[in-house]
């Protein structure tokens, strides 16, 4: 096995940050770390002699070596010493000290080691911050910040996996948040928008986004100066068990669709997001539940009047950020009724000019949009006898 491999040479290898985090949470870890006294150059040595295949992705420069075993890739990291950091990344220096590397790692909960016999190594408090749900540096918040800057944003991501409850914050934290928060101007919208995406789908975010903008970080990852904040406490109870898209979440803040493009210009975000964004800015007063016993028909007329392909999906998450919960599950039942008169059979009935059969068409259409889709052709060519 994997373990025999490295105790036959003397290196220890122990599960490493976020396995660990969820290990003791109860939860799956979605992949295993491992960290490793075993320098890269010694790993890849007992691998290759093993018969073990390594599979080359860069990470060899930060100690990273990724084998793959029994159909799964491992990653096992070399423990290191970050020597250099400009706050975005650092040049780092191998040791074979436990605590060095865990006092590197970001948060506490982060930054623990699980022996492979189930000794736990926490050099920080780190369980006992995780038994109490509560969400701290290693060592001083704003040292920790300065190696990087995203850390910030992780602060708030896994705050709003493990708190309970809003506002459970140390003071000093989020001072310390708060003096380096322009040092996210420097970060690469990428990895901004994908702690962003992260943060917008876990809890609290209402509470989350609202410190954002009293810790004067907003305007430094694309977010607008004067964001709608009461727009988004509303939306943010509306989406609350409707798994939204984070654009859809995030769009509550939006008051024109400048904030949209100024956010894709800063993160980066994909074309689909941004035109969800659009659409969602374009749409979300206008087009409610109609009056009446038919309250889907402005958004099933929107559907089958669109020429866009996915028009569906951005009326889901239209309805998601209005919060109408059973009409999103009424439409998510019903399909796009197809038209059921052709060209082909106005012909059989004699009108004969193209232009003609075209404008036909189009009043049996129409006809057929008013009866709620429900006309079937014989109703439907009978109504023509009568235009």
């Amino acid at each position: 096995s994997f373990l025999e491999l490295f105790e036959k040479k003397n290196y220890e290898l122990r599960i490493a940050g976020g396995a660990v985090r969820d290990l003791l949470s109860g939860m799956t870890p979605q992949d295993i770390d491992f960290a490793t006294t075993a320098t890269p150059a010694e790993m890849k040595e007992m691998f290759t002699s093993a018969g073990v295949r390594l599979i080359n992705n860069k990470g060899e420069k930060h100690g990273t070596i990724t084998a793959r075993l029994h159909e799964q890739n491992f990653e096992i990291t070399t423990l290191r010493i970050d020597v250099v950091t400009d706050g975005r990344h650092a040049e780092v220096e191998f040791t074979t000290d436990w605590e060095k590397d865990a006092e590197r790692r970001d948060l506490t909960v982060n930054s623990m080691f699980l022996g492979l016999d189930g000794m736990l190594y926490d050099f920080f408090n780190g369980y006992e911050d995780l038994k109490n749900k509560r969400i701290r540096f290693v060592g001083k918040a704003s040292e920790r910040i300065q190696e990087d800057y995203l850390r910030i944003l992780r602060y708030f991501r896994f705050y709003g996996r493990i708190s309970e409850k809003p506002g459970d914050h140390e003071p000093s934290t989020l001072q310390a948040i708060k003096e380096n928060a322009k040092g996210l101007a420097g970060i690469s919208g990428e990895r901004i928008w994908m702690e962003l995406k992260k943060i917008l789908l876990g809890n609290h975010v209402n509470h989350l986004v609202q410190l954002m903008y009293e810790l004067d970080i907003a305007q430094y990852i694309g977010l607008p100066l004067d964001g709608n904040l009461d727009e988004f406490a509303r939306v943010t109870k509306n989406i609350q068990n409707l798994c939204p898209k984070p654009m859809t979440v995030l769009t509550a803040l939006f008051k024109v669709k400048d904030d949209v493009t100024n956010l894709d210009l800063r993160l980066k975000i994909s074309k689909e997001e941004k035109n969800l964004g659009l659409f969602l800015v374009k749409h979300r007063q206008e087009l409610t539940k109609a009056m009446g016993p038919e309250p889907l028909k402005p958004y099933q007329d929107f559907i089958m009047d669109s020429r866009e392909a996915n028009t569906n999906s951005k009326i889901y998450e239209l309805l998601k950020y209005q919060g109408e919960e059973h009409l999103l599950r009424e439409i998510q039942q019903w399909t796009v009724p197809s038209f059921p008169v052709s060209g082909h059979d106005l012909r059989k009935m004699g009108v004969s000019s193209g232009k003609e059969i075209g404008t036909a068409l189009q009043q049996l259409r129409d006809e057929w949009k008013k009866s709620g889709y429900h006309m079937d052709k014989e109703e439907l060519l009978s109504c023509l006898k009568k235009l």
